[in-house]
């Protein structure tokens, strides 16, 4: 039987299902996560075959750069997705499933971009960009 993980925006007008396992999942500290997140952006990546969507049509894109665009909550604004569409993938926020993941970060990314306020203290691998 293949596991699913599920989640949804803060005002439920967007939910999503994820078959199977998720993928450890890296923080990304660089200055576009950050100002989109409010802080720094925990997601996991997840091969589009896996993923459901529902409510897909409150999901409004941010076309961040050439190659990434990023998913959001129209209604609520809650931050969903980040998506390169030229690869099999989409990275999926860690803040918005709603049952216990069953994995843990396994680095930090862009960590040259982080912000000043806080130190990133818990051992992982950082990697500058």
């Amino acid at each position: 039987m293949t596991e699913t993980k599920r989640g949804s925006c803060l005002c439920g007008s967007v939910t999503f299902e994820v078959r199977g396992e998720l993928a450890a999942p890296d923080v990304c500290h660089c200055v576009q996560c950050r100002k989109q997140s409010g802080h720094c952006f925990a997601s996991t990546n997840v091969p589009r075959s896996a993923i459901t969507v529902t409510g897909e049509e409150s999901v409004s894109w941010y076309q961040s750069s050439a190659k990434v665009r990023r998913g959001f909550c129209a209604k609520c604004g809650s931050t969903l997705f980040w998506d390169p569409p030229a690869r099999d993938w989409t990275s999926v926020a860690m803040g918005a499933f709603d049952s216990p993941t069953g994995t843990h970060v396994a680095m930090h990314i862009f960590v040259a971009e982080k912000g000043d306020y806080y130190d990133i203290a818990d051992g992982l691998p950082q990697n500058p960009h």
